[in-house]
């Protein structure tokens, strides 16, 4: 059985995830299972879970334990190697092993007219002059594994587009495909003859069969499987996922911002998946500007959740009280999917609310640089945490654009001694 779990608020589903997890499994000794997007989101379900079970009365001095936290893409992978027989540690479509055909398949062929452009991109072309574009042939290594990784999300997203290519004959042109990216299908059927072995496409069907028919040995994994905090799924997992929750239960934790919204999107007649974003109709159903640009996502996972047409949808509401400060009247609207009142036009009463001058629960700081921001967030923090005494450094989630320019920063910022 699937069971969608939705809600306005990831503490709502941190609850229900840890009412959920309250009930034991039928064996002592099997894991839970709980796959999670990123390490962070392990680590605050770790805190929530052992504040809410085993505690004693009054307190938050329970434990979490025999819990395993994979990444979707390893338990879905590790379904499909015991539904296919192909260990996934030794799949050769894995991107870190199918880098090494793929770099043969390209040394091969460079010389074809068909993959001039990529021969260009490697300084193939120089080869005649004498010391030919060395910078380009350096290439070599990082253009097959960056090949390798669209290969593998193509098998991942578009699992359609990759079947449509194993189904062309030599030389035929693939549909929908640019004429300078027509190389691409060209050299994804060069590596599947070189390999010869079925590519992920063409496995899941067969494995999703067998998973159904319960034809396939799952004695590791426990009966309960829970998938929590996602903000993207591809077709092919809830595929996989839905098989799978024939015979076990599979709990899926999805934060939705609006219920409102849902309501419109799940009312918008949409044509079937895949669908390009151009063609998306439900682009312009969020009223509210902040669900238009931010929740792009959400919106997106829940046109393929629709696919799910069998699954239990269970929506955890959230108790807001009536908003007084900046940050709940934003978040209201998010919630109902409504425009905030705008200036209005002359000789129209202002329907805006009044900021009440002591109101700081959204503030913006204009810093110089990227060190300055890091600067800046350490002091609000550490003035949060002294003047909320119940407030905890594991409430606090910090975001950034990127992670991998700000790591540093923050590094040397929060564990510089004071």
């Amino acid at each position: 059985m699937l069971t969608i779990h939705r809600s306005e608020r990831a503490d709502a589903l941190v609850d229900a995830l840890v009412r959920l997890l309250a009930d034991p499994l039928p064996d002592p000794f099997a894991a839970e299972v709980v796959a999670v997007p990123t390490r962070g989101v392990e680590r605050w379900l770790t805190h929530r879970i052992a504040g809410a079970v085993g505690t004693s009365p009054g307190r938050s001095d329970g434990v979490c334990a025999n819990v395993d936290f994979p990444f979707p893409g390893r338990l879905v992978g590790d379904v499909l190697a015991e539904a296919t027989g192909v260990d996934r540690h030794e799949d050769p479509w894995r991107p870190e092993r199918l880098v090494w055909p793929l770099l043969d398949v390209i040394d091969e062929n460079l010389g074809e007219a068909w993959l001039g452009l990529l021969a260009g991109h490697l300084g193939a072309t120089d080869a005649d002059e004498a010391d030919g574009d060395e910078l380009r042939r350096a290439r070599r290594f990082a253009t097959a594994r960056h090949l390798a990784d669209l290969f593998d999300g193509y098998g991942i997203y578009r699992p359609d587009m990759v079947l449509a290519w194993h189904a062309l004959r030599d030389g035929e042109p693939a549909a929908g495909i640019p004429a300078d990216a027509q190389w691409q299908p060209r050299l994804w059927k060069a590596l599947r003859a070189r390999l010869d072995r079925p590519s992920t496409p063409e496995r899941i069907t067969d494995a999703c069969t067998r998973l159904r028919a319960g034809a396939v040995d799952l004695r590791d994994l426990p009966s309960r499987l829970s998938l929590f905090g996602l903000t993207r799924l591809p077709a092919t997992y809830l595929e996989v996922l839905r098989a799978l929750a024939t015979h076990r239960e599979v709990h899926l934790f999805a934060l939705h911002p609006s219920l409102a919204l849902w309501d419109r999107i799940a009312a918008t007649p949409r044509p079937p998946l895949p669908l390009a974003r151009a063609d998306d109709p439900t682009v312009d159903v969020p009223t509210n500007p902040l669900l238009r640009t931010w929740a792009t996502d959400t919106r997106e996972m829940q046109l393929v959740l629709g696919a799910a047409a069998d699954a239990d949808v269970a929506h955890h509401p959230v108790d807001a009280p009536e908003p007084t400060t900046l940050l709940a009247r934003i978040q209201a609207d998010v919630r109902a999917d409504a425009a905030p009142p705008g200036r209005p036009m002359p000789g129209e009463p202002d329907q805006r609310a009044i900021l009440a001058p002591d109101d700081r629960s959204l503030e913006v700081h204009s810093c110089h640089g990227r060190a300055r921001q890091v600067e800046v967030l350490r002091d609000a923090i550490a003035h949060a945490l002294a003047d909320d005494p119940t407030l905890e450094p594991r409430d606090v989630i910090v975001l950034c654009p990127d992670i991998d320019e700000f790591a540093p920063l923050l590094h040397a910022t929060f564990g510089a001694a004071t």
